[in-house]
């Protein structure tokens, strides 16, 4: 009876401690509708031309969506190449101001095989100041990203 009961606690605070894990992760990514990438596929840009998915998959509680049954399963084979950088939000913001600031899904670049998104309006495009400085912003968002990840 003993064993049982330590086996059900364990198990329970295993459920209690990951659901809290994706609530974290949740709150980390840019979601919106509560999808990922605005609805586009996180796959598709890596070819070059990002597409609208229709096809949903959560992982580890961020919702994504893919335009084929193929990209889909390229992606549950290795979920984090695919997914965004620092959850989704402007790299450039993440590496000058440690800000989360909302993207243009459309307005990207793969960096070390890594997906990028930026900022972009009428008047500004923060991937032209990402590339003037791409290894020091690079660098530092990475290091905003990790200070951001433990301070949540």
């Amino acid at each position: 009876m003993t064993k049982i009961f330590f086996s059900f606690l364990l198990l329970t605070i295993s459920v209690l401690s990951n659901g809290q894990e994706i609530a974290v992760r949740q709150k980390q990514f840019l979601l919106k509708k509560n999808v990922a990438l605005e609805g586009y596929d996180p796959v598709s840009y890596f070819s070059k031309t990002p597409k609208k998915g229709t096809i949903n998959h959560i992982h580890d509680g961020i919702s994504y969506r893919f335009a084929t049954d193929a990209n889909l399963e390229t992606f549950k084979k290795n979920p984090s190449k695919y997914e965004p950088a620092y959850g989704g939000w402007c790299a450039y913001a993440m590496g000058k101001k440690n800000e989360k600031v909302e993207v243009d899904p459309k307005n990207y670049k793969i960096v070390d095989g890594r997906l990028m998104l930026f900022y972009k309006d009428f008047f500004s495009n923060t991937l032209d100041d990402w590339n003037e400085a791409e290894a020091i912003l690079k660098k530092q968002a990475d290091a905003n990203w990790k200070k951001t990840l433990i301070l949540k």
